[in-house]
């Protein structure tokens, strides 16, 4: 007998239809032996229409009181879950996540797990029931209700998985797998059948949306298979697993992109030893997330740090930046919010020589310049304009034979 965590998003439990729908799913997973453990995320846009709710009523909307709002959508789709599952005669017994064991820190609205005690859910599974655990909640080391954050009901489930040594954690979502690229983008994208936790963390950085990067940082570091698949179709998905040493790696698996970065260029600063160090530490204190990073070459002892950030934090890291110019001796900050960057992905890349000449030769033939460039041992990535990146993604795509039948 395999024990299976199951996790379920919001659009696979968007209704009622869509509740039925789960259940008989889950009870197909016992009928073939298993035993089985269910994460459940709030139903349909129900956590947007939390928010909404909550920035009509108030303009101060403490932490505490948000997540106390925000975890409701969660447990109002568990209890129903379980009443679906009642309903086709599989016992199950709903649990919050402080019930379920998850014990976090106090930073509300994306709080951390410290540590899952999933003895209440072990005790469900022992008197054969199902235990449905609302997702993206626990309770604080302060004993507060918190919320891991969007996307954290997939960082639910592998922790529990983890936890309770799952053979494997299913995540179903709105898409049938993990692809080579965007299908919105690329009509012939091609779902990827296995792809390494170093591949998948890495396109999740650079813009791939689901499953959740935390998830998959999780699943990396503890060793929990992953296996994405569609709550749709229900068919065999994208299994993510660490890498097989007896398996040939595609030098290039995927071909990601992301709209939502800004630049930010602080230029004209001295070229002297801790001008970046005290710049990126200014930036840290107040929560931003910088991703690339280049210096220019000094010219008469002066320098450029260009940088990117998300397009929510664009406005805050401007101002940070403006903050340091007379203490830094820079001459100005800019910011420019219509690029995206561009990635390629794949293991294969590093035992093959030429793929970053392929990408920019690729990129050049097709009159897209780019602005910046950022690398790890598995990854390319290009800053370029916006209104180029689906052209720059289907080009990619293109030259590297990702297409569908390739």
């Amino acid at each position: 007998m395999s024990l299976i965590v199951q996790k379920f998003g919001g659009t696979s439990v968007a209704d009622p239809e869509r509740m039925r729908a789960v259940a008989d799913q889950i009870g197909r997973t016992l009928r073939r032996g298993n035993q089985v453990v269910v994460v459940i995320s709030a139903m349909g846009k129900e956590t947007d229409d939390l928010l909404r709710l909550a920035a009509d009523v108030s303009t101060t909307r403490p932490g505490r009181e948000m997540d106390m709002l925000i975890t409701a959508g969660e447990r109002k789709a568990m209890a129903l879950l379980s009443m679906a599952l009642h309903d086709i005669g599989v016992r199950a017994t709903s649990f919050t996540g402080s019930q379920a064991g998850f014990i976090t820190d106090s930073s509300h609205t994306n709080a951390k797990i410290l540590e899952v005690r999933p003895e209440r859910v072990r005790e469900a599974l022992e008197a054969g029931e199902v235990p449905v655990v609302g997702g993206s909640q626990g309770v604080s080391t302060d004993l507060n209700v918190t919320f891991l954050g969007r996307g954290g009901s997939d960082t639910t489930a592998v922790a529990l998985a983890h936890a309770l040594h799952a053979e494997v954690c299913e995540l179903y979502t709105d898409v049938s797998g993990v692809f080579t690229t965007d299908p919105r983008i690329v009509d012939r994208a091609r779902k990827i059948d296995h792809i390494s936790f170093d591949e998948l963390l890495e396109m999740t950085a650079s813009g791939c949306p689901k499953p959740a990067m935390r998830s998959v940082e999780y699943a990396r570091t503890h060793g929990v298979d992953l296996h994405v698949r569609s709550a749709f179709t229900w068919e065999t998905g994208t299994l993510v697993t660490k890498e097989d040493p007896d398996m040939e790696d595609a030098i290039i698996s995927a071909v990601t992109h992301d709209t939502d970065e800004a630049k930010v260029r602080f230029a004209g600063v001295p070229d002297h030893p801790g001008i970046a160090g005290r710049l990126f530490r200014a930036l840290a204190s107040e929560g931003i997330n910088v991703d690339m990073i280049v210096q220019n070459t000094s010219e008469d002892g002066h320098t450029d740090i260009t940088f990117t950030v998300p397009h929510s934090e664009a406005s805050l890291a401007d101002e940070t930046c403006r903050q340091l110019i007379g203490e830094l001796g820079a001459k100005d900050v800019s910011v420019d919010e219509q690029i995206a960057s561009v990635s390629v992905i794949g293991a294969g890349m590093k035992s093959n020589p030429g793929v970053a000449a392929k990408v920019f030769e690729t990129l050049a033939a097709n009159d897209i310049n780019i602005e910046m460039i950022s690398t790890s041992a598995i990854r390319i990535s290009c800053v370029v304009r916006e209104e180029q990146v689906d052209q720059a993604v289907q080009a990619l795509h293109e030259a590297f034979g990702l297409h569908a039948g390739a």
